[in-house]
């Protein structure tokens, strides 16, 4: 997607949350570089085993190269992890390093809870993917480092498709409709959707949006926009198909996974927003002949969702110094290069590329030109959780989509406008 990010990153409003309490300004005691670092990683390896026994190595081996600093990483769950991480800004106990998406910068950032990071990144910036470091800039100011860069794009069930007599992939829209009565007759259903409010809709309903030429916010980012007619577009999409038995009625329970769902189960014929991870899981459960990898889904534009990862310095950190030395050491080749092998995602660095193990991985790899990171707004993460609320009440025939969108809509301005 050609977007600009600058537009979502013109002057945005104060974040007035509890977070912007004195432990955001900076800490009042000096910084040392005996003090130890402390690094709140969340699980981007998902073997929960091969990501305690990785992180733990990275300790291990920051430590060996710069003696006398030491560093815990601690595993926290993606559950919830704005909540916990604002908690922990206002109490002063937040951690000196943590993990965050483009979409939770500016909150930060507005708070005063960032450092920035462009001392670390300046002298290999070039390296880096453009749309990586400009996703994690606010006011032209880097304020997380990248460390991976995850894509997402389509993944089909051969075995249901050739059941149902479809011999190309649905690689748009209006494909997907015409395949349906054939999946049906079949005895499955053909889109895979997560609908569970707790569910990030990055991986649901904002790329539908994104691909019917539609955005988030206002280009200003002062207004919601997303009850406009392409919004409306993606969401009658959405409750036709659901309407149709094309998307499980599972979907309405549904979180962003694969395993133990429709989808694992062979009980629907494609996703729209999957993984290498759930590739990898796709392959245990169907057979790795029959998992097909394609491009992002097409309507009035390609475009799927992929974000960079990035390590944010706390500006109460009292050991900043020693919080750049880790981010300086995650950003080299060699650590980019074994998170992404650990990991499945790709790498931020045109210098640190991660070999692709198969041709899944190459069909991940060529998603990338199509990834978009989103829209970052101080109050993204509100506006999801309000909306989400409100695609339920679409599917679910409580309301119609443009109802749904515009109830939606109303809280989002209310909630914008309190913020400027």
């Amino acid at each position: 997607m050609k977007t600009s990010l600058s537009r979502f990153l013109a002057p945005l409003a104060a974040f007035a949350v509890a977070a912007s309490l004195t432990a955001c300004g900076g800490s009042d005691e000096p910084s040392s570089s005996s003090d130890p670092i402390t690094v709140w990683m969340h699980p981007v390896i998902a073997d929960q085993p091969a990501s305690t026994a990785y992180w733990a190595q990275i300790e291990k081996d920051f430590e060996a190269a710069n003696a006398g600093t030491d560093v815990k990483i601690e595993l926290v769950p993606w559950e919830n992890r704005d909540q916990k991480l604002a908690t922990a800004f206002s109490g002063g106990k937040g951690p000196d390093i943590v993990l965050l998406n483009p979409d939770q910068v500016p909150q930060y950032v507005k708070n005063g809870s960032l450092a920035p990071v462009d001392k670390v990144l300046e002298p290999a910036k070039s390296s880096f993917l453009s749309p990586a470091v400009d996703a994690l800039t606010v006011d032209g100011k880097v304020y997380a480092a990248p460390i991976y860069h995850t894509v997402t794009t389509t993944m089909y069930n051969k075995k249901l498709l050739d059941k149902a007599g479809i011999t190309t992939p649905p690689q748009t829209w209006d494909e997907i409709k015409a395949a349906a009565p054939k999946l049906k007759a079949a005895g499955v259903a053909t889109l895979d959707y997560s609908a569970l409010p707790a569910a990030t809709l990055n991986l649901n309903f904002y790329p539908l949006l994104w691909q019917a030429g539609g955005s988030v916010f206002s280009e200003d980012g002062k207004k919601a926009a997303f009850n406009q007619a392409p919004g409306v577009e993606a969401l009658t999409f959405l409750t036709t198909l659901f309407n149709q038995g094309a998307i499980p009625k599972s979907a309405l329970s549904k979180g962003n996974v694969v395993a133990d769902a429709a989808l694992g189960k062979q009980e629907v014929a494609m996703g729209f927003n999957n993984s290498p991870a759930d590739a990898a899981v796709a392959a245990t459960a169907w057979g790795a002949d029959n998992v097909v990898i394609g491009l992002p889904l097409k309507n009035k534009k390609q475009v799927g969702f992929g974000t960079p990862g990035g390590l944010a310095i706390n500006a109460a950190s009292k050991n900043i110094a020693g919080a750049e030395k880790f981010i300086s050491f995650m950003t080299d080749p060699k650590q980019l290069i074994s998170i992404g092998t650990a990991s499945g995602f790709l790498s931020p660095r045109t210098d640190a590329k991660i070999p692709a193990k198969d041709a899944q991985a190459e069909k991940f790899a060529a998603a990338l030109e199509y990834a978009y990171p989103g829209e970052p707004n101080p109050a993204a993460r509100q506006v999801m959780s309000l909306l989400a609320v409100e695609l339920q009440a679409a599917l679910s025939g409580k309301k119609t989509p443009q109802q749904a969108l515009d109830d939606a809509a109303k809280q989002a301005d209310d909630l914008l406008s309190r913020q400027r």
